[in-house]
């Protein structure tokens, strides 16, 4: 049997994720990094040549492209991306080293002032495009929902990783978010039956109100402290008698009232 492994085409990341060596490796790998930028006042632009002259937006440039430096170790960084693509090299560990280069380092250098070509190239697209700063802000958002919805299932040991050995560390990360997956996918089953239930009883559904539903919801009642398994996953709706909610109320709201999470996740 063969295993397909799909590889990603568009990353998105929080600001962390701007700096130029990553952005130069993540182009290489064939990947567009598409981080939230906040502060792009404090980054630099860097012009193609000394010669080189912008309308109207020159002022943003102030230093250029060194491209001897890239071209002399062109091969170098290729290298290094056919062994990440092998697998001989994890891309992790190369970004953790790439991370901690001293800034003498000419392989750090190199990946560095390629990135300054393609984070350039990207901010000016991003300043330009509100429709794109709305896309990365809403997947960004999304990603980062996504961790607290996994952080928050990770309650065993207070969520803290206390074996020594990286591989039960990696272990212990992978079945949070296998479990977190499940957990999602039961969400999403249980918001489509609620939708479907409020269809069938006549109320209006929208497409921008089912965009605000999420299938990373948490219980928010305070006498829900302490989590466990119960046994009875797949029922999850439960219809709330006597309670009637306004014909012009949002899907959202109507969904939370038809909705609950006590038969997934209960106290102790």
């Amino acid at each position: 049997m063969l295993a397909v492994v799909s590889t990603p085409t568009t990353i998105h990341g929080d600001t962390q994720a701007q700096s130029t060596p990553v952005f130069g490796l993540a182009y290489l790998l064939g990947i567009k990094l598409m981080p939230r930028i906040r502060n792009w006042k404090d980054l630099r632009f860097f012009r193609l040549s000394k010669d080189t002259r912008y309308r109207h937006i020159d002022n943003l440039f102030s230093e250029t492209i060194d491209w001897d430096l890239i071209e002399t170790h062109w091969q170098d960084l290729l290298q290094v991306v056919l062994s990440v693509k092998a697998g001989t090299v994890s891309s992790a560990l190369l970004l953790r080293r790439l991370g901690t280069y001293s800034r003498r380092n000419r392989l750090y250098q190199a990946f560095s002032e390629l990135g300054r070509v393609i984070r350039t190239a990207f901010l000016l697209e991003y300043l330009s495009s509100a429709q794109l700063r709305e896309q990365i802000t809403a997947s960004t958002n999304k990603v980062e929902a996504y961790h607290r919805f996994a952080k928050w299932l990770f309650f065993g040991g207070e969520g803290l990783l206390l074996e020594v050995h990286p591989d039960e560390q990696e272990k212990r990360l992978k079945y949070n978010h296998l479990l977190t997956n499940a957990v999602a996918i039961q969400n999403v089953i249980d918001l489509t039956r609620a939708v479907r239930q409020l269809m069938a009883e006549g109320y209006p559904v929208k497409r921008e109100d089912l965009a605000a539903l999420s299938p990373y919801q948490t219980p928010t009642h305070q006498a829900l402290r302490r989590l466990r398994v119960h046994r009875d996953c797949a029922r999850t709706i439960r219809r709330r008698s006597g309670h009637t909610i306004s014909a012009g109320s949002r899907i959202r709201g109507a969904v939370r009232h038809r909705l609950t999470l006590w038969p997934t996740f209960t106290r102790i």
